[in-house]
């Protein structure tokens, strides 16, 4: 997260991992839509309800949350104790494993290996259980490859956790790309799932902070009461926005998908003109993982950046240092120049 926010101020930055922001003139927002104080309860209950009918899910099962990284806090709060384990998936994303320790939990992996596609083993993932472990971890689409977990592999997972007495976590904020074919959210296999999302990654619309959990009624009650130590209510304003996103996300979504199409596009012609990098190419969302041939990557980043003014995603920080994470959800033209920029300091580097 330091390095998000602090080291991706590059002209090209292919570091990002979400959609471009939406302009809030773009939104049929009035200012009379608006109010600077609202109810002091458990949720602002148009959004709570908005949020369910997205999900199709009950509206004692959501809560909301401030983006996807407090609602995974939330979930993991809500479900491991110190002293209990985490499995996480590797790679993975950093925070997952960051907020486990910060509750007190101690965290083993099972690998998610580029060779086999990034593909969860549900073998894989017994194998690495124990009797401490309370919560399996994964992201959906995977974060750093954008790689898709299918429902069999999902039941697979519910079935583990359900005899470990444990959950399972699964953080779906970047499935959202996958728009009108966005597949059910997890908690609809049972309840041993929570799920985490927000309007961030598929829609920018980061500034309204409008992440979730999907959860059982009682955990979810659970969550709302821990969430209390740490905010107490959303700033109302965003709520109000939020809604009005919700009501209109099908332009949203319009303009989304046009951004995407260039920028697969442009990746497209990228990936063409290379022999020298190792990639599983996702069919959904704004990731791709890549790998170069010739190693020494961090020599790598200090050219891009340097001499091309571009940035991407250190592969150290998802646990796979020999490679980065590209971003392909920004402005179409920078993308476009971003992944020339980055072709031709892969040549430059290759004749080192």
């Amino acid at each position: 997260m330091q390095f998000a926010k602090l080291h991706t101020n590059a002209t090209y930055n292919l570091a990002g991992s979400g959609m471009m922001s939406y302009p809030l003139a773009e939104l049929p927002v009035r200012l009379e839509d608006l109010e600077i104080n609202g109810t002091d309860s458990y949720g602002y209950n148009p959004l709570n309800a908005r949020l369910a009918r997205l999900n199709g899910v009950p509206t004692d099962c959501v809560v909301a949350a401030a983006g996807t990284s407090m609602a995974n806090h939330l979930a993991m709060a809500a479900t491991i104790e110190p002293g209990d384990e985490v499995l996480v998936e590797r790679p993975t994303y950093e925070l997952l494993i960051s907020v486990a320790q910060y509750l007190g939990a101690g965290v083993r992996y099972f690998e998610r290996p580029m060779e086999d596609g990034f593909r969860i083993d549900p073998a894989e993932v017994q194998r690495q259980m124990t009797p401490r472990t309370r919560l399996i971890a994964i992201t959906n689409l995977h974060n750093p490859s954008g790689a898709l977990v299918d429902e069999s592999t999902l039941r697979a997972l519910g079935d583990i956790a359900k005899h470990a007495n444990a959950f399972v976590l699964v953080d779906e904020v970047y499935l959202e790309a996958l728009y009108e074919r966005r597949p059910r959210p997890a908690l609809h296999l049972g309840e041993r799932f929570l799920v985490t999302s927000s309007l961030t990654k598929a829609w920018g619309l980061s500034g309204l902070r409008c992440g979730w959990v999907l959860a059982a009624p009682e955990l979810a009650e659970r969550m709302w009461h821990i969430h209390d130590l740490y905010g107490v209510n959303a700033a109302h304003p965003a709520e109000r926005l939020s809604v009005i996103a919700l009501d209109n996300l099908d332009r949203v979504t319009a303009r989304a998908n046009q951004v995407m199409e260039a920028n697969r596009s442009a990746l497209d012609a990228f990936l063409a003109s290379r022999n020298d990098i190792e990639y599983v190419f996702p069919e959904f969302g704004t990731l791709i993982f890549l790998k170069p041939r010739f190693g020494r990557v961090e020599e790598l980043y200090r050219l891009l950046m340097d001499k091309y003014d571009t940035r991407v995603a250190p592969g150290s920080y998802f646990e796979m240092p020999d490679g980065f994470r590209v971003g392909i959800g920004g402005d179409p033209e920078m993308t476009r120049e971003g992944l020339t920029r980055l072709g031709q300091a892969l040549d430059e580097f290759a004749k080192t």
